[in-house]
């Protein structure tokens, strides 16, 4: 008869595992679990007698978990979501009760757009938090997964993890805006006569990090864009337009009809409008946290304001 697995199990093991998993470091798996390292590797050695097996195998990276690992992290990970989900189901959320540090990670635009306004909204319903806003950067999608950081705002990724659940929640528009007195005169634009502009635009990693959505759209037309400034800051590139005659792509949360130096032009891709779809990223075992669901009902709600 088969050896059976579960009833000889410790159970607290597989938090271990997971956890590991999900590192593949013991450091780091010692700090999220607030235990010594030296019980992580023993809690290592009894999960590598139950199942016979390797496990996790040290390079000079860290840990590389064997295939079977690798198979058992896939199986187990969807249930203990669903118990940790179940659990926590019982418990009336409060936002007021909330403690600690919420992070969230947004898109350059939409964090110069909505940041002040996301911190008033948040501390409004939960006063005793500290509220992290960070830059999106190529650790994010990572850190959603490890719950370094609990939920993320940025467009549509095509190579978001399987992990992650990638919600769209609003619609973006982008128009063109250059300095008051640029010589071009129109009050529009169509993308295949961007070329005639040099550009400036805003890198948002994971998004347009090796390339931006104007290269990517006059690419469609056979067309390549000339690319005169990139930056990670909005205020940057703002500066520069203001400075030259550039054009910046930019997102209409920005919201930057006031500034008095600049004008807009309206961009159209053969008479239409680009809107890409602004969405939020978390993990899929939090797809029923109370504090999920309430943090990306405010980011609908300013986005939606904010439109």
């Amino acid at each position: 008869m088969a050896k059976d697995l579960f009833s000889s199990l410790d159970l607290n093991l597989l938090r271990t595992f997971i956890v590991l998993h999900q590192e593949r470091n013991m450091r780091k798996a010692s700090d999220r679990l607030f235990v010594s390292q030296p019980a992580i590797s023993k809690a290592l050695q009894r999960l590598r007698d139950h199942f016979n097996d390797e496990l996790f195998v040290k390079t000079h990276h860290g840990l590389r978990a064997t295939e079977y690992a690798n198979q058992l992290a896939e199986s187990i990970s969807p249930i203990l979501d669903d118990l940790s989900s179940t659990l926590n189901e019982s418990n009336e959320f409060n936002p007021q009760e909330l403690e600690g540090v919420i992070k969230l990670a947004l898109s350059p635009f939409l964090l110069s757009a909505i940041a002040n306004k996301l911190f008033q909204a948040i501390r409004a319903e939960a006063p005793n938090v500290q509220v992290q806003l960070l830059n999106w950067s190529k650790s994010t999608m990572t850190d959603i997964i490890n719950d370094e950081v609990q939920l993320g705002l940025n467009y549509e990724i095509g190579h978001a993890p399987k992990e992650l659940i990638q919600k769209p929640i609003a619609q973006d528009r982008f128009t063109g805006y250059v300095r008051k007195d640029h010589p071009y005169e129109g009050n529009s634009i169509e993308v295949k006569d961007g070329v005639n502009f040099e550009l400036a635009t805003v890198i948002a990693v994971d998004w347009n990090s090796h390339q931006s959505l104007a290269e990517k759209i006059l690419k469609i037309k056979g067309l390549e864009a000339n690319i005169g400034f990139r930056s990670e800051l909005p205020s940057a590139v703002i500066d520069v337009v203001n400075n030259s005659d550039m054009m910046f792509p930019a997102s209409k949360f920005l919201n930057i009809e006031h500034n008095n130096q600049l004008r807009s032009l309206k961009i159209l891709f053969d008479n239409q409008d680009i809107n890409p779809q602004v969405c939020v990223y978390y993990h899929h075992k939090n797809r029923n946290n109370a504090t999920m669901l309430w943090l990306k009902k405010i980011l609908q709600s300013l986005l939606i304001d904010n439109q």
